[in-house]
């Protein structure tokens, strides 16, 4: 089993930037591919971008791809998601995700065994 705890949300400006962090404990963490979600009120959680278990591929949703970056570092247990460009549409509740089956991760909700409580990302317009 592996516990996901995420960082580092809070209200922004839209065009700023954030960098959310999500650490990992328990069982090893080079063994789960790693992905972000996001869920905004009244929406269904979406596929922000995942990475593979040591960091060679990397993933992301059409709305997202060029502005966020995925990254880890399985030396300090964290997985990384770097937002640049942040705009109003960007606001949701984040969670970080652990796949234990899937080397390079998914996009899909349903590959992902474990799943952190969420970190909050308002962007203001």
């Amino acid at each position: 089993q592996v516990q996901l705890v995420e960082s580092g949300g809070r209200l922004v400006q839209a065009g700023g930037s954030l960098r959310l962090s999500c650490a990992a404990s328990g069982r090893t963490f080079s063994s789960y591919a790693m992905g972000w979600f996001r869920q905004a009120p009244g929406k269904e959680r979406e596929f922000v971008a995942a990475i593979s278990r040591f960091g060679s591929i990397t993933y992301y949703g059409d709305s997202v791809k060029g502005r966020f970056t995925i990254s880890r570092d399985n030396a300090k247990n964290t997985v990384y998601l770097q937002m640049n460009s942040l705009k109003p549409e960007d606001t949701a509740v984040y969670y970080c995700a652990a796949d234990s089956t899937s080397s390079s991760g998914s996009r899909r909700l349903d590959e992902y065994d474990y799943w952190g409580q969420g970190t909050q990302v308002t962007v203001s317009s």
